[in-house]
């Protein structure tokens, strides 16, 4: 590929390869390529257990055996409602091994919204844990086709002695089952029976379903095929500018039914043949623990992750030179945040910086990240490998030129095959413009310098307008996060009768920094001296933490509705 005009970013590559080659496998045949070539290597790693590549592929195979002996052929849709979990992994790729198609829901979702995903996903049967069965099972019974409950219990997965412990602690907590109504996923594998059909699964059929996060609308599933997840995963160890992740270790926190989780912190690092250190249950108290204990030499995250290592006791002594990759994606990275991650790392002794990525679930995840020694302040970076960036007129193709602020169109291999069951909202989304190329537009607003380094300013819907003037939120944030006291803030618009909208931010003080009147005035007066006199914070309100979503991110919409609340009340 030829470096031009199109593509200056290239420029930037380094030793990169500028093109792939994708072979034309599905998720599990790459993965079980994988296995064969480095069968003795961990696969991943449960509450201190690890299982082999040759064990995780046996694995697999009888979990897809199981599969279809119940009945899934290929075409059917599964749910998997599981945290990271050994059993949410054999199920995954077991599903693809016979051509069916995985929906991925987060576990912490309410009956209401499981019941939504059964029915749009029209799902033969969904897996869940055993903590989950009350909800579950009355979404199971509203949906529009009543799908088979399947449960899975953590202890099969554990040590004697941990499985011992969990019985005594958290297995108390966990109400007892009923006779009947569901099967157990140990009693599945153990009535597999038969052959398995002939591995004849299409790359570019539907593997699997996820789900946007609902920022910008009506929540929609997106098909996305093996070919956009194998891609995702060999251009995103290229990016990373790793020759090899073989024997690596990733530490895979991020959840499974989210495109970041599941495409890098588990779909990359399988195809690379890295361990993945699997946490079901990611808190701020187990961090320190898995920093010392694991070791995990890549680490991505949501920038809540990392602000959450700012936060983390424990780690005062800890060498962390183990760490070769910190990356960040999901959500905007503020300057000041990576400026105190990077400062948090050097004083640790590690030789990486944390790099910031971009992406959406169209295209599974990543598609854009920060080069390992070209960083510049506020970029996330430059496109993966076959990956094309455009920045056009928002609601048109119509491309700006450089510096100017734009939609974020972006074209490549990860490129979603669309919205489940919506053809107009797929017409809208993927657009072919006169280059011939199919463009995802990304509803982001961001720009491209000359250099072809892409800027993220935030989603073009999340804009408050306040006497005529845009405001974007996420900028009065990275100027609020850059005050010696703030951790963390979210900007949002209160409806205002003279102005349309007013700013209100919310924000989180660094440990040790009291929410007092002085600090508030401090804050007001270091905005000012950054802040346009119709983009300042009307009022500054002190959390002691912020809402998140499912995926991490901040919540802000839960912030704007409490604020309407307020004012309707």
């Amino acid at each position: 590929m030829p470096i031009s005009a199109e593509a200056p970013w290239l420029n930037y590559y380094g030793a990169i390869p500028r093109t792939l080659n994708y072979p034309r496998l599905t998720i599990y045949q790459l993965v079980a390529q994988t296995a064969r070539e480095c069968p003795d290597l961990p696969a991943y790693e449960f509450m201190g257990r690890r299982t082999s590549y040759r064990n995780f592929l046996a694995r697999i195979d009888r979990a897809a055996l199981a599969l279809y002996t119940a009945g899934i052929r290929a075409g059917d849709r599964v749910t998997i409602c599981m945290p990271n979990t050994p059993q949410a992994l054999d199920c995954f790729y077991a599903l693809n091994r016979i051509g069916a198609v995985s929906n991925m829901i987060h576990p912490l979702s309410a009956e209401e919204e499981i019941r939504f995903y059964l029915d749009i996903s029209g799902s033969q049967a969904i897996l869940t844990l055993d903590r989950f069965y009350g909800k579950v099972a009355a979404a199971a019974a509203r949906a529009k086709r009543k799908p088979k409950l399947w449960i899975a219990r953590l202890q099969p997965e554990l040590k004697p002695l941990m499985r011992l412990g969990y019985d005594l602690t958290q297995g108390r907590k966990t109400p007892k089952l009923p006779q009947e109504g569901y099967t157990l996923w140990t009693d599945l594998l153990r009535k597999a029976a038969g052959t398995l059909p002939p591995d004849d699964g299409q790359c570019d059929a539907c593997a699997s379903i996820l789900y946007s996060g609902g920022t910008t609308g009506t929540t929609k599933g997106i098909c996305l095929s093996s070919y956009n997840f194998n891609a995702l995963a060999l251009q995103t160890i290229a990016a990373s500018g790793y020759e090899s992740i073989r024997g690596c270790t990733m530490l895979s926190v991020m959840p499974v039914f989210h495109g970041f989780g599941l495409g890098i912190g588990i779909h990359t690092a399988l195809v690379g043949g890295a361990c993945c250190i699997l946490v079901p249950n990611f808190n701020i108290r187990t961090y320190a623990d898995l920093l010392r204990k694991k070791h995990p030499n890549f680490i991505p995250g949501v920038p809540t992750l990392f602000e959450a290592l700012l936060r983390t006791t424990g780690l005062e002594k800890l060498d962390m030179s183990f760490l070769m990759g910190v990356f960040s994606g999901g959500d905007s990275l503020s300057v000041e945040l990576k400026h105190k991650v990077d400062a948090f790392l050097r004083a640790h002794n590690a030789k990486v910086q944390i790099r910031e990525g971009y992406g959406t679930t169209e295209c599974v995840t990543a598609s854009c990240l920060t080069p390992v020694d070209t960083a510049r302040d506020g970029s996330i970076g430059i496109p993966f490998p076959d990956t094309f960036y455009k920045i056009v007129r928002p609601g048109t193709t119509e491309e700006v030129a450089p510096g100017e602020e734009g939609e974020i169109c972006l074209s490549g291999p990860t490129v979603m095959l669309g919205y489940l069951d919506n053809p107009k909202e797929t017409a809208l989304v993927l657009q072919r413009h006169n280059d011939g190329r199919i463009w995802l537009h990304t509803g982001d607003l961001g720009c491209m310098d000359t250099d072809g380094f892409v800027y993220f300013r935030q989603r073009i819907k999340r804009m408050i307008i306040t006497s005529g003037y845009n405001v974007y939120p996420s900028q009065l944030e990275n100027i609020i996060d850059g005050n010696e006291n703030v951790l963390l803030s979210c900007v949002i618009g209160v409806k205002d009768p003279y102005k349309m909208q007013k700013v209100k931010a919310f924000v989180v003080l660094k440990p040790g920094v009291a929410p007092t009147e002085a600090v508030r005035q401090d804050l007001m007066a270091y905005c000012r001296k950054r802040i346009a006199k119709y983009a300042m914070p009307y009022e500054i309100e002190f959390r002691e933490e912020l809402p998140k979503t499912l995926v991490g991110k901040v919540a802000y919409r839960m912030l704007e509705e409490e604020a309407e609340k307020e004012q309707n009340a």
